[in-house]
């Protein structure tokens, strides 16, 4: 494979799969998976899913000059931006600040330079060695918002990258909406970002604890979530080959690298899915601390070291006993 060959095994985007109470498509570089207790009701359950998807890209996407956050870019002053820019930047801050740094959003440039700087599936998958060196994130702190005026200013030369907290907020914002429209039990699943609302069904949710969310048939351990959400997060996948070098997509922001693959796959369960995607990737750069920081913080996680060996805390289920209702964790990361 040379430098030039691209990725093109990506699905068409928005397109829907429908299998009884269950729908599939590919969005924002993802696959994404809907699945109903009322069957009767997923048309418009799609729609809402759709609308969801559709704003968050228009609102936040790095990869489209034309979405909103841009505008932040375009001068040294505050910006008022829509309810949904402001509640995306608000999260990632609180986030931020939650783990610690570990999950900072200011990392923009330094995942550009270490070579994602467009949709995943145009990205070559192998290409020359990187020209320079790892750029740090500036921190999260730098960023100024007003909720009274819903503004935002980032100061020049920082760029975001929502990636980590957004789509778990349109996994949780639309688990929310359609259980709310639908009174139907749901679960929406958005690159294996995992929330579920309304009434679960008698034995829960079933998911697969899988690398790859777009790849089920190599999955793991399959188990039920009744409530909240469920995140996994792995230095496995989204990688590709700059030279010689392996890089990933989870970048430590104190260093602006590639976060150090001490763990393949770290899977956390919480009260929402922006709170255990936010603890399984700040796990993947906490490294060996991780599994102790997880269980202080009672959160269940399961984590995979490089070797394979498997390490559960705070009550994650054994093989025999598979079950976890969110509701019995902690918030926050």
């Amino acid at each position: 494979m040379n430098g030039a060959q691209r990725r093109r095994d990506a699905p068409p985007p928005h397109r829907f799969d429908p299998g009884g109470g269950i729908a599939r498509l590919h969005a924002l570089g993802t696959t994404v998976t809907l699945a109903l207790d009322h069957c009767e009701a997923l048309a418009d359950a799609q729609a809402t899913l759709c609308d969801e998807l559709h704003a968050m890209d228009r609102a936040c996407s790095r990869f489209r000059t034309d979405s909103e956050i841009w505008s932040l870019y375009a001068g040294d002053r505050a910006v008022r931006v829509s309810p949904l820019l402001y509640e995306a930047i608000t999260v990632a801050l609180n986030v931020a600040q939650r783990t610690g740094g570990a999950v900072d959003p200011t990392v923009g440039l330094a995942v550009e330079s270490l070579g994602y700087d467009r949709d995943f599936a145009d990205m070559a998958a192998v290409g020359p060695a990187l020209d320079a060196g790892p750029v740090a994130a500036p921190g999260w702190w730098c960023i100024e918002h007003d909720a009274s005026r819903r503004t935002v200013r980032v100061p020049p030369g920082v760029r975001l990258d929502l990636g980590a907290t957004a789509k778990a907020l349109i996994a949780d914002r639309a688990a929310a909406r359609i259980a709310s429209s639908t009174r139907s039990g749901v679960l929406v699943s958005v690159g294996g970002d995992v929330a579920v609302a309304g009434p679960a069904p008698e034995d829960g949710w079933a998911v697969a604890i899988a690398v790859d969310s777009s790849r089920p048939f190599r999955a793991g351990p399959i188990v039920a979530v009744s409530a909240g959400g469920l995140a996994s997060s792995s230095t496995a996948v989204r990688s590709w080959h700059r030279g010689s070098r392996r890089v990933h997509h989870i970048v430590d922001p104190a260093t602006g690298d590639a976060a150090s693959e001490h763990w393949q796959l770290v899977s956390v369960a919480a009260v929402s899915c922006v709170d255990a995607n936010a603890a399984s990737t700040a796990a993947i750069v906490w490294g060996e601390r991780a599994a102790e920081r997880l269980a202080s913080m009672g959160l269940p996680a399961r984590l995979v070291r490089h070797d394979g060996a498997v390490i559960t805390v705070a009550g994650w289920p054994t093989e025999s006993a598979n079950w976890i209702s969110s509701e019995r964790t902690h918030p926050g990361a």
